[in-house]
């Protein structure tokens, strides 16, 4: 009986990545930069003691195969204790103070900056990031072929060889392909703040992040589906390697948790039902496996269907990953059997502290 409920469980999981991969592939490549650039952008980077890496992130902004005079870039400020001070650059920089107004940081940064912008198109993207060159040029592309009001775009790790880097790449690769997958299904749920672009007449239409403010994480994706159940035409996924935005991984397993506990905090708030019953179906294809190991241990259940559960959970996680990681990376995937073994544990502890834990980010503690 106990197998039996194991393999079933499986194959909902099964059947569900199944559907993100056949999403997956309904989403075409956008890598056309012909037209001339016309749209103008106002870029958002909230930070908090990023001294070391907004220099970086600058001097990617000064790469851009894009006119300067069509963009500008809004520095947030979160109450750094570290000194950062602005070179002169080719584009307009402005540093502005954020406005703390709720229980998220973030959130306040980006709607106190929506306060000064100039222009409609606003982007969002983190300190520790760096663009390709034609990062702006491509939405203009993109913007300028479609009726859009809001772009979600893909973030990819810059790693070394680590278990701990490759680990996060995996990781991320998977989210990414079921973000793809389900803005194929025509279900996007979730996007990344750290490349997601939306216009300023978007934003106040939707009344910014309320509703959600209480919550410390989902400057993202709570602003996607809230877009999404207003007007789910204006919402696109920009798939384009042009526009794929690298960030760092996480040095330590105890910044990696801590991140992962704040991104899974924010599940049970999500406005798309797509969004939650994946969640849950994922949460119970781990939690199917951990348990299939401890069955194993008290002897349960056989060896030979413990190695039959992963493996086909391993094949078409897999196959999610293998395409999301081409599409945002030229490196090879690396540990992939021993991720995939780590994983399952991994996930279910973020999850499962996620409902009653608080977590630390940015030298803060943020409760649930």
């Amino acid at each position: 009986m106990i197998t039996i409920v194991l393999f079933l469980i499986l194959f909902i999981y099964v059947m569900a990545i199944a559907l993100l991969i056949y999403g997956y592939s309904k989403i075409n490549s956008f890598e056309s930069i012909g037209l001339k650039p016309k749209t103008k952008f106002s870029i958002l980077v909230p930070f908090r003691n990023e001294a070391q890496n907004l220099p970086f992130l600058l001097e990617s902004f000064s790469k851009l195969n894009y006119p300067t005079e069509l963009f500008e870039v809004l520095l947030i400020d979160d109450f750094s204790s570290d000194r950062f001070v602005v070179q002169n650059l080719p584009f307009t920089v402005t540093v502005i103070k954020n406005s703390r107004i709720s229980n998220s940081p973030k959130k306040d940064a980006i709607t106190t900056a929506v306060k000064f912008v100039k222009n409609d198109w606003i982007i969002t993207t983190d300190a520790d990031c760096i663009v390709n060159e034609n990062w702006l040029l491509t939405l203009d592309n993109y913007i300028q072929n479609h009726d859009v009001s809001m772009l979600a775009g893909a973030v990819t790790y810059a790693c070394n060889n680590s278990f701990l880097y490759h680990f996060q790449q995996l990781d991320l690769a998977s989210l990414q392909g079921a973000t793809i997958g389900s803005f194929g299904l025509g279900k996007g749920f979730m996007c990344n703040g750290a490349n997601f672009a939306y216009t300023k007449t978007f934003f106040l239409a939707l009344n910014g992040f309320e509703g959600n403010d209480s919550i410390a994480s989902g400057d993202d994706v709570f602003l996607l589906q809230k877009a999404i159940a207003k007007n789910p035409k204006a919402v696109h996924y920009l798939k384009s390697k042009n526009t794929i935005v690298t960030t760092k991984p996480l040095n330590d397993w105890k910044s990696l948790f801590y991140q992962r506990v704040r991104w899974a905090s924010k599940t049970g708030s999500y406005q798309s039902r797509f969004g939650k019953g994946l969640a849950v179906v994922v949460f119970a294809g781990n939690l199917n496996l951990v348990f299939g190991f401890g069955f194993l241990v008290l002897s349960w259940v056989s060896f030979q269907n413990i190695v039959l559960l992963f493996l086909l959970k391993f094949i078409v996680d897999t196959v999610l990953i293998y395409k999301a990681n081409i599409f945002l990376t030229t490196n090879r995937i690396l540990f992939l059997v021993w991720s995939s073994l780590w994983y399952p544990f991994f996930s279910v502890s973020v999850a499962l502290y996620s409902f009653f834990g608080k977590y630390e980010w940015k030298g803060r503690r943020f409760s649930k």
